[in-house]
């Protein structure tokens, strides 16, 4: 069964930090570039962070350069999102997505609030 389960949400104060992680179940991540996204209440999901199969390339929105890194670990068949410097805009379910030109798998999100 094809899975990607994120974890490592939860609440934490503005200026702290969090690390997601997405496990793949099934496949193996190794051929497949992988982003996060997010969605906050009443927005669209919009991308935060994307990586290439290998690693060698990186992206990431502008409202967070500086402040996240995406990265993976192929032999682990997992990829994370390390956020640093919250801010209470970061609020949101994140979801994780592994895609190729075949196929392309979603999580079912973990939600990361940014509160005092």
């Amino acid at each position: 069964q094809v899975q990607l389960v994120e974890s490592g949400g939860g609440l934490v104060q503005p200026g702290g930090s969090l690390r997601l992680s997405c496990a793949a179940s099934g496949f193996t991540v190794s051929t497949y570039a992988m982003s996060w996204y997010r969605q906050a209440p009443g927005k669209e999901r919009e991308l935060v962070a994307r990586i290439t199969s290998t690693g060698g390339n990186t992206n990431y929105a502008d409202s967070v350069k500086g402040r996240f890194t995406i990265s993976r670990d192929n032999a682990k068949n997992t990829g994370f999102l390390q956020m640093n410097r919250l801010k209470p805009e970061d609020t949101a379910v994140y979801y994780c997505r592994a895609d190729n030109i075949w196929y392309n798998y979603w999580g079912q999100g973990t939600q990361v609030t940014v509160s005092s």
